[in-house]
Formats: structure tokens, C-alpha cells, sequence
């Protein structure tokens, strides 16, 4: 069985729940860890979620904003003294664009003491990948994605899983037409929704580089989409965010939504 297990949904300055961050647990029960939130508060959800992180051996970031890298940091500092005392078996293998693997080794070799960097490069890997890539991960082959970013940039990724069904993963931007092609009948498409269209002009989603739930729907409609994963998400929607999200979106998208809390899992 596939499944995501939903880490955090909230946007940058969330406060009531955890920055957008998931698992993507494949069908041997290995983890890809995508993003990793703002700060050591992700290691904090994994032990929640039950995931041992002595068992994540595959993390991707998607950009360098603060609320999708700095908590790699912190799961750098975990697994480098989990390697010295003999707990953590294997490598791990960091995923990301040039600029993302620049600020990372920056922030290694200037924030943590040198005898934290020995396993750098050597039982710790960061890989850069490119648009369009095709790279091995678990039993996936994922092929990443420029998004095509209007601010910083700014990948994802789409594979196949295990199951035959295909999934996408496309950062905290809209669906760009530059992209339709690469998720058009997709079964599984994971996009950020930062809030109703009909509060947009509260919100000012699109001055943010962000997205409206009917927007996202109403794309994802028109390309066939089969399964909408809504999250990124501010926080002023109150209690029953998940209900009128999927309202707004049933009104623009015939396939099944998601609108995942803290914490659920989606059974891919």
C-alpha cells in the first residue's frame, strides 16, 4: 500500500498548524520526505506522525523558502549524531535544485561545527537535479520539474507509482500552462490553494504567487485530473476550512477532492 502522510498544510506564517510538508510512503514501507517546514518543529511531526527518522534516507526540497528548507537543518543535525552513535544504517541523500544546494552547504559549513560535517559528501549527500531529470528514488522514478516559478526558483516532480497510478507534486505556485502537458490525466495532483476565491481579495492570493481553490480547480478540471490534493493554506479560515474548500472546489472539479488536516493520511 502507497499512501502520503500529511507532515503539515499551512503556508508560511502559520502558527495553529505545521508548514506544507509531507511523506510519500512507498509500497516497501521506505520514505521520501518532501520538504521540510520552518524550523526543528519537523521533528517534532514525525515523531508524531510515528515515522523514525533514522529510517528517512530520501528528502527533497522544492525551493528555499524559509517554510520548505530551514527544517532540513535540523534533520542534518539528527541524522549526523545518529551516524556517530551507529544508529542511522545507510546514506542520506538530499534532492534539490543549484540555488537550494548552495544555501544548504552554506548554512552546514557556516552554522555547524566542523566534527557535525564529516559525514558531508561522504554518508550525506546533496544531489542536484535539473528540469526534466529522470532519478531513481526507492521504487520510483521521479522526473523533476522547473515549475516555472514567478518569483524564486522552484521545482516539483511527477512519477509513477507502484500501483501504476501517477502522482505530482507541484511546490506552492499555481499550475503553470507551461506544465499542462507534464500533469494533463494525471490521477494524483498535490497543489497549493492558499485560499477561496470568494475571500481573494481579502487575502491577495495572487500577489503572493499563490492560488484560489477554484483556480486550482478549475485547471485541474480542464486537464483531466483524476484525484485534487488541496493544501499551503493561510489560517484565518476557521474550523471548517476542509468543508468549504471542498465546496468551492466541487463546483469547478468532477473528480474526488482532498483537503488534508495535520497529520491524515491519503491512501494513493
Amino acid at each position: 500500500m502507497e499512501k502520503i502522510i500529511v507532515l503539515g498544510t499551512g503556508s508560511a506564517s502559520v502558527t495553529e498548524n505545521f508548514n506544507t510538508c509531507f511523506v510519500l510512503e512507498d509500497s516497501s514501507q521506505e520514505y521520501l520526505l518532501v520538504d521540510t517546514g520552518g524550523g526543528n518543529g519537523i521533528l517534532k511531526q514525525l515523531k508524531l506522525a510515528n515515522i523514525d527518522l533514522n529510517k528517512i534516507h530520501n528528502i527533497f526540497i522544492s525551493h528555499k523558502h524559509i517554510d520548505h528548507l530551514y527544517g532540513l537543518l535540523w534533520i542534518y543535525r539528527f541524522v549526523d549524531l545518529s551516524m556517530r552513535k551507529g544508529k542511522y544504517n545507510g546514506t542520506l541523500n538530499i534532492y534539490c535544485h543549484d540555488e537550494v544546494a548552495k544555501i544548504i552547504r552554506d548554512q552546514i559549513r557556516t552554522l555547524l561545527r566542523k566534527e557535525q560535517q564529516l559525514f558531508l559528501d561522504k554518508e550525506i549527500f546533496i544531489n542536484i537535479v535539473n528540469d526534466h531529470e529522470k532519478v531513481k528514488i526507492l521504487n520510483y522514478e521521479l522526473e523533476f520539474l522547473d515549475i516555472h516559478s514567478k518569483s524564486d526558483k522552484q521545482y516539483g516532480f511527477k512519477t509513477i507509482l507502484n500501483n501504476g497510478k501517477t502522482l505530482g507534486f507541484l511546490g506552492d505556485e499555481p499550475l503553470y500552462e507551461e506544465l499542462y502537458k507534464d500533469v494533463e490525466n494525471i490521477d494524483w495532483l498535490l497543489h497549493e490553494a492558499f485560499c477561496l476565491e470568494t475571500e481573494a481579495d481579502k487575502f491577495k492570493p495572487r500577489e503572493k504567487n499563490h492560488d484560489t481553490v477554484k483556480s486550482a480547480s478549475i485547471k485541474a478540471e480542464k486537464l483531466n485530473v483524476k484525484n485534487l490534493v488541496l493544501w499551503h493554506t493561510q489560517e484565518n479560515l476557521g474550523k471548517n476550512r476542509k468543508e468549504r474548500y471542498i465546496q468551492e472546489a466541487k463546483e469547478n472539479f468532477l473528480g474526488k477532492i482532498y483537503v488534508p488536516n495535520d497529520f491524515d493520511e491519503i491512501i494513493l
